[in-house]
């Protein structure tokens, strides 16, 4: 499928399924390299990032926790600019290294909404995984850890990422068609 419509958009294919896997796999090799021997609790936060922390987690070969977070600040195709905490976390994560798994940082003010509540619950120290990164639109000084790759700033859809709730479900990303 090179072109979807979802509601009253046109979408085509800009990264393939196949090229999401290989560079899952990357990063995976890199967490399980650097955070070896750590007491790690990975953080996805949702709704976006449910099949990349599933398909990392399948990847990491050692001992470690999942747990994951809601927050929202996406209306339609733009960042509302506002972050609100729906649901919020169970484990207990003091001494821990937490690993914030993202579907994509934008902005960059979800992540520090984020951070500036992890630091209350008194963490080791705090890593952030992204899948995509847009750093045309990234605002904030917090250093991204792990990148699955960097892309152009287009709306995008697909393996996770949603038009107003549709589209999560396809395993390829689209882009918007301008």
């Amino acid at each position: 499928m090179q072109q979807v419509k979802i509601l009253d958009k046109d979408f085509e294919i800009s990264i393939k399924s196949s090229e999401i896997q290989d560079r899952i796999k990357a990063m995976a090799g890199e967490i399980n390299t650097d955070l070896k021997g750590e007491d790690v609790i990975f953080l996805g936060i949702l709704n976006g990032s449910f099949m990349f922390a599933s398909d990392l987690f399948k990847k990491i070969n050692f001992d470690c926790q999942i747990t994951f977070l809601k927050v929202a600040s996406y209306q339609g195709t733009a960042s509302s600019g506002t972050v609100k905490r729906l649901i919020g976390i169970n484990e207990d994560i003091k001494g821990k290294t937490v690993v914030i798994l993202e579907d994509i940082v934008d902005t960059g003010h979800t992540l520090e909404h984020i951070i500036r509540q992890l630091i209350g619950y008194e963490p080791k120290e705090i890593k952030i995984a992204t899948f995509l990164f847009k750093p045309d639109s990234y605002q904030k000084k917090i250093p991204i850890d792990y990148i699955g790759m960097e892309i152009p700033n287009d709306f995008i859809i697909g393996y996770g990422l949603d038009y107003n709730g549709f589209g999560r479900n396809l395993e390829d990303i689209y882009s918007v068609v301008k």
